[in-house]
């Protein structure tokens, strides 16, 4: 594919991000976007946005392999998951001949830049060690932290995001050599959005069930609350546990809404006075962000005590609540009571 530049990309959120990285110029003419495999609610997005038309230069390729996830391009590499042990051992394995792009992957973007900045090892929360990620992970996710900046320091390591980074974050995130370029879904704006869910409430499911942070009894009682004032949207999340959607499902007033596009995507057309709850997660800040003049009310509710589990070690729970920290405090103390 000659020059071409590749995507690896596992998450909805992150495939969109890799569109928009192309059409922003970051990848050059051509790239190819590897779809991992085994993630329904990925493949469901990826076929539903090659069927609505890509940006001029871009091919899809479903199913991708461990193999096809881990092979260096001659063009950019564009990355979704930087914190993927996969991704890590051929990114460390391997010389770049290009760019090296950091793709938004919510949340974990933030914990990248802040590793990145400090110069501590590229790891992710581990929930079976009480958020502590093993030996060999800190020693590969050392590893990916210095090579990093030093691709950095010549001047081929891009994070392209849409999370609102912080001042000193992105001065020191300069100050080692990586390009900060933002965005608010430039290309995304350019399409027509789908027909939204008619409820006047929309919640966007939460990973952390699934994920074994928060219970469920707590999560499905307050879903069933919300839906006491009137009709529920539930958008399920890609890491979601089957047996909760069906007591969702099950519930009077509650509809669950099919897997397929992006949240961003599938929710563009919301209008006022429809508003969006969930828990602490990256739709709270994207969202608000396409919505900053709809009048669609984009609200959070923060994780009372008693709903997380014994794996949620305190430091945990305060960085999956962060979020919360990333919107503007006028917006925020007005929109974070979700009852």
């Amino acid at each position: 594919m000659g020059t071409a530049s590749v995507a690896v990309v596992e998450s909805p959120l992150q495939l969109l991000g890799a569109l928009e990285a192309h059409a922003a110029g970051l990848a050059g003419a051509r790239t190819e976007i590897r779809v991992r495999s085994g993630v329904p609610a990925l493949d469901a997005a990826a076929r539903t946005l090659d069927a609505a038309g890509l940006p001029d230069g871009v091919v899809l390729h479903l199913g991708a392999t461990a193999d096809d996830a881990s092979s260096a391009p001659r063009g950019a590499w564009l990355v979704g998951d930087a914190f993927s042990g996969q991704w890590q051992a051929a990114f460390v394995r391997r010389s770049p001949r290009g760019r090296v792009v950091l793709l938004d992957d919510g949340l974990a973007t933030v914990t990248l830049a802040r590793a990145l900045v400090a110069g501590s090892p590229a790891v992710r929360a581990s929930r079976r060690s009480g958020g502590v990620a093993g030996a060999a992970r800190q020693g590969l996710g050392a590893l990916v932290t210095r090579r990093l900046r030093k691709l950095a320091q010549q001047g081929r390591v891009t994070m392209f995001t849409a999370m609102p980074l912080d001042v000193p974050l992105m001065t020191h995130l300069h100050g080692i050599g990586v390009e900060v370029v933002s965005h608010r879904f430039e290309w995304l704006a350019t399409q027509p959005p789908p027909i939204a869910p008619a409820e006047p409430v929309v919640v966007v499911g939460s990973g952390l069930v699934a994920d074994g942070w928060v219970r469920a009894d707590p999560y499905v009682q307050w879903i069933e609350s919300l839906a006491e004032f009137g009709p529920v949207a539930y958008l399920p999340h890609r890491r979601s546990d089957p047996a909760v959607v069906a007591r969702l499902a099950a519930l009077p007033g509650v509809r669950v809404d099919e897997a397929g596009l992006p949240v961003e995507m599938r929710l563009r057309g919301l209008r006022a006075p429809q508003r969006v709850v969930c828990l602490p997660s990256t739709a709270y800040v994207l969202l608000d962000a396409l919505h900053s003049s709809t009048g669609v009310r984009v609200q959070a509710r923060p994780v009372p005590d008693d709903w997380w589990t014994g794996n949620a070690a305190p430091d945990v729970r305060e960085h999956l609540s962060s979020v919360l920290a990333l919107r503007p405090a006028n917006r925020l103390n007005r929109e974070r009571a979700v009852s």
